[in-house]
């Protein structure tokens, strides 16, 4: 890999906030041909370069341009973690001071790279950590393809990003234009080239978004539903008093028409006493029928603070038995990386709060020096 050019004048255009179609853009206002996109895009994603100089297809004038006016710059892995299970956790350094957590979960035939969109986060899920540590801004796309980059970066040629979850700090669809723009690349074949099938979009609810998002992005989409009526949807998810579980499945069954055979999957997680009872799964038979589907369940990872215990695995398997004995595919997440707080609704970065809530708990824990 090469090392990263010298320091940049501060107004200098990071050329990570480009998709293929904004960096052709981009160069038809230098006046260069928009091959340049193509050009860029692999010299950055498939061959790990930051150094101008090393763009040997560029002219020596549009080299010296891109040193004087642009830069190649990711966030910087400050903290790394290692799982007993091999779980890697990382924090990324911002351009404004403020960490980001991002996960990587090895397995033998993948490697699952699980990204974050927000600096915190606004919607105040009562069971997710990240909630706790309030909301400071949305990450640019450099930001958030740059943590894809960074990680690939660490992982080395050894270690291979098969898939991308956007389902790290933050709701994705409240950042839109700039995570559309990163799953471009992600998906694009002269910068990552995944599978549309390999990037999944994960939301609690932003129905508006949800079907912008089905007019212009393919990726694979999870719903963080929770819970089977409104009353308790409420109480777990906020955002359901603004966007209701009938607006909701609604925009999941427009989701589900893209393509033939395509399934939105459901994440829902297992809290004791709260939404484990055989009537909540009766609920959920009746609330996926209409959309074609798979659930995950996702048993409870505690955090200091939590008012919430995980169901018992005796709960979870008959939870699990009655869903996938109606027709509904059904399986259980296996919590990863629970020993450095990498599991899903554990991550909380390093985040200065900026909007109306305050919360106490902003650290990490226990963190080595990457």
């Amino acid at each position: 890999m090469n090392s990263a050019p010298a320091p940049v004048k501060p107004k200098a255009v990071n050329l990570l906030d480009f998709d293929r179609k904004g960096l052709a853009a981009f160069f038809a206002g230098l006046g260069e041909k928009p091959f340049r996109a193509t050009q860029v895009l692999k010299w950055i994603y498939q061959e790990g370069v930051e150094d101008f100089d090393q763009m040997t297809n560029f002219s020596k004038p549009l080299r010296a341009y891109l040193h004087e006016h642009c830069h190649i710059a990711a966030p910087e892995i400050v903290v790394e973690q290692i799982a007993g299970d091999g779980t890697c956790k990382w924090a990324l350094q911002t351009s404004c001071g403020n960490r980001v957590e991002t996960v990587f979960i090895p397995e033998e035939e993948r490697g699952t790279l699980c990204v974050s969109s927000q600096i915190g986060c606004a919607l105040a899920c009562t069971f997710c950590s990240t909630a706790r540590q309030g909301f400071n801004r949305n990450l640019t796309t450099a930001e958030i393809i740059g943590q894809v980059f960074a990680a690939q970066k660490r992982l080395g040629a050894e270690k291979k990003i098969t898939n991308v979850v956007m389902m790290g700090m933050g709701e994705p669809l409240l950042n839109f234009n700039n995570v559309v723009a990163a799953m471009n690349l992600m998906m694009d074949d002269f910068a990552y080239g995944l599978s549309k099938r390999r990037v999944t979009i994960s939301t609690s609810g932003v129905v508006p978004a949800m079907h912008r998002l089905t007019e212009v992005c393919d990726v694979s989409l999870a719903v963080s539903l929770h819970a089977v009526t409104d009353e308790l949807r409420d109480q777990l998810v906020p955002i359901n008093k603004k966007y209701p579980l009938r607006e909701l499945m609604e925009a999941c069954r427009a989701n589900a028409k893209i393509a033939p055979r395509r399934t939105v999957t459901f994440e829902y997680v297992m809290l004791d006493g709260i939404n484990d009872s055989m009537q909540d799964a009766r609920g959920l038979i009746k609330l996926l029928k209409t959309v074609p589907s798979k659930l995950n369940l996702i048993p409870f990872n505690p955090f200091p603070g939590s008012i919430y215990r995980c169901s018992s695995s005796a709960t979870i398997n008959r939870f699990k038995t009655m869903l996938n004995d109606a027709g509904i595919v059904t399986t259980v997440r296996k919590t990863r990386g629970e020993d450095i707080d990498a599991a899903c609704g554990q991550l909380v970065g390093q985040v200065e709060d900026k909007s109306r809530r305050r919360f106490g708990n902003r650290s990490t824990g226990s963190e080595r020096a990457a």
